[in-house]
């Protein structure tokens, strides 16, 4: 049995003198780090300059950070709601602070979108790898420690530990240590509120080292409330839904095209005539290509699992069946409730969602037949920033180096698309960047690429689907440029005609002219108002109140890029005479009896927004 702690520090002494100085220490990605270990260990080092500590890891979840006042107004109390005792990672605020001590690294394979740009040593030390090849990384570098968070299981008298959350990379390494190829303690750290997910992560007391549990680290588990879902998202989501085959596989990413997909296929499932109607309304003479209801019911298998897929459940649309289980998964992350329901499931319910490696998820090697016969029709979406007219996609990256966020299983699903008879890969794209000044997602090229020209396959964007796999360049084109927003389509279509990729006589379709956001708008509105394709289709931690701020503040956010929004903004709110609820509202930002000139101007700038809303 592993030795047991109450004590970060103590377990951290016994980890350094158990290994020794040089410490390789592999942290799960996400929801599964250890955060009171991970924190001593890392004060260890920074007290004791002969100790080498070395961090690998992804994804480091950290408390959202309000940048401006209003801002602060609405998050500060959602921050103390669902994260107040969550304990920080000392690594993380020492890397924004620029103050990490010269023998502690911290190597990252994957980060948070966005949170690590310009910042000069995460992005330094950061390893583009695919999600199934970190593990290989890891070992050559010669890991010895994994701490982990796990839940714990009494069963007849016998302790056994879940490895929950995160069996990702860690039951890949497991298996090498198994078969004498890698050498490392596996560290626990308990945690009441982590779900005990049955499989092959339900783990033997024997395969740890050592256990930290104790009521004083206890904490919360990192609990992302969903983000509202935008028009734009919806529409992206849609046009996927209507590529989804019954009988068929499915792989979502993690966000709002995630959970506007599974609405969408939800929709699709209880109300057929009204997904047609909305399909109809979003792409006039073009209905999609499957828009059946769910008989057969899809398998998922997915390195990410979140609450969508419980609403597929849910929805009797996620059931077919492999080997007795509905649903695949590597690691998971999601609000309280998604914990919550997986704490609470039924176990013959919860035994057909088994959480397994990544090498399972992401790649068809090992048992390939079985794969390949239980992958049918497969649908892997994702997420992408940018897309060139020529089909390359930009998922993780700047042109000048900085990453923001990370391939991950990206690739790993690519290839699998085009290895696997009938699958096919959607990458998602926004058309359009919004801001002060609109800028257009789909470029004609773009000095980083994370997928290739030559691995195109499917690219959605809210204005529709281009099918790009196994067509000319000029084709391609065509199909991108059918998607891209009209305000940008006439230069895309001069700079490919420039270039001789594009017939000179060429011309964009009449039904693809009018790509634009209000169009959009317009098209969901109806469904949008009949309840069908709600802010947050799976629950939310916000209150009601805060769900009707959250597209005000956006509202808000969007005028303040130029002088004329916020002075259109600020006479709306002069004119508006507040209701009950525009009351509550002002009252949950402190603007309810404003004592400054500042608090004023922004309950009057709140107001309009509030009202622009309605």
């Amino acid at each position: 049995m592993p030795k047991m702690f109450a004590d970060p520090e103590a377990i951290a002494e016994e980890i350094i003198r158990d290994v020794g100085t040089t410490l390789v220490v592999g942290l799960p990605l996400g929801l599964g780090k250890a955060n009171h270990i991970v924190n001593a260990l890392y004060q260890r080092a920074a007290a004791d300059r002969s100790i080498k500590l070395t961090l690998f890891s992804a994804l480091t979840l950290e408390k959202p950070k309000p940048s401006s006042e209003l801002e602060k107004r609405f998050i500060s109390p959602v921050i103390e709601r669902l994260f107040g005792s969550y304990p920080d990672l000392d690594y993380a605020d020492a890397l924004h602070r620029g103050a990490l001590p010269d023998n502690i690294e911290v190597i990252e394979f994957f980060f948070l979108a966005g949170k690590w740009l310009r910042v000069p040593k995460a992005q330094q030390n950061y390893i583009s790898a695919n999600y199934t090849h970190a593990a290989s990384y890891l070992l050559a570098r010669g890991l010895n420690v994994i701490t982990q968070l796990v839940a714990k299981r009494v069963v007849d008298g016998v302790v056994r530990y879940s490895l929950s959350c995160n069996t990702d990379t860690t039951l890949d390494l497991l298996r090498a240590r198994a078969e004498g190829r890698a050498a490392f303690k596996l560290i626990g750290q308990v945690n009441s509120e982590l779900p005990f997910m049955p499989g092959q992560g339900d783990l033997e007391g024997s395969e740890f080292s050592a256990v930290l549990e104790s009521a004083a680290t206890e904490f919360p588990l990192f609990a992302p409330p969903p983000e509202p879902i935008s028009d734009t998202k919806y529409a992206i989501g849609l046009h996927a839904t209507g590529l989804v085959r019954d009988g068929g596989t499915l792989q979502i990413g993690i966000g709002q095209v995630g959970d506007a997909l599974a609405q969408g296929l939800i929709v699709r499932q209880r109300d057929n005539g009204a997904f047609r109607n909305i399909m109809q309304r979003l792409s006039p003479g073009a209905l999609p290509l499957e828009s059946g209801s769910f008989e057969k019911g899809l398998y998922g298998v997915s390195e990410m699992l979140f609450e969508a897929f419980l609403g597929l459940i849910d929805a009797g649309i996620l059931k077919r069946e492999v080997d007795g289980v509905i649903l695949h998964g590597a690691f998971f992350l999601g609000p309280k409730s998604f914990y919550a329901a997986l704490r609470e499931m039924a176990p013959a319910q919860l035994a057909k969602i088994q959480m397994m490696p990544v090498s399972f998820t992401n790649e068809l090697y090992g048992n390939e037949t079985a794969k390949r016969r239980a992958r049918v029709d497969a649908r892997f979406v994702n997420n992408a920033m940018m897309a060139t007219l020529l089909g390359a996609v930009v998922s993780d990256g700047l042109d000048d180096g900085q990453v923001v966020s990370g391939v991950g299983g990206q690739y790993n699903f690519v290839a699998q698309a085009f290895a696997l008879e009938g699958a096919r890969s959607m990458l998602a794209v926004e058309a359009v960047r919004a801001g002060n000044k609109p800028v257009s997602n789909i470029r004609w090229r773009y000095g980083h690429e994370t997928i290739p020209r030559h691995l195109r396959d499917i690219v959605i964007t809210e204005y529709g689907v281009a099918d790009l796999r196994g067509k000319s360049d000029a084709d391609v084109i065509a199909a991108m440029l059918a998607v891209a927003d009209s305000r940008f389509q006439p230069e895309l279509m001069k700079q490919a005609k420039d270039a001789g990729k594009l017939p000179k006589g060429f011309e964009i379709a009449a039904a693809n002219r009018d790509n634009t956001p209000e169009r959009i708008a317009a098209a969901l509105k109806p469904a949008r108002e009949a309840g069908l394709l709600p802010m947050f289709p799976f629950g939310s931690d916000f209150t009601e109140v805060e769900q009707r701020l959250i597209p005000a503040l956006q509202i808000l956010s969007a005028a303040a890029t130029s002088p004329q929004g916020l002075a259109a903004l600020l006479w709306q709110g002069w004119q508006h005479a507040p209701q009950a609820s525009d009351r509550a509202c002002l009252s949950r930002l402190g603007l309810d009896r404003p004592a400054t000139l500042k608090d004023r101007v922004y309950r009057m700038l709140v107001c309009g927004a509030l009202a622009r809303n309605k």
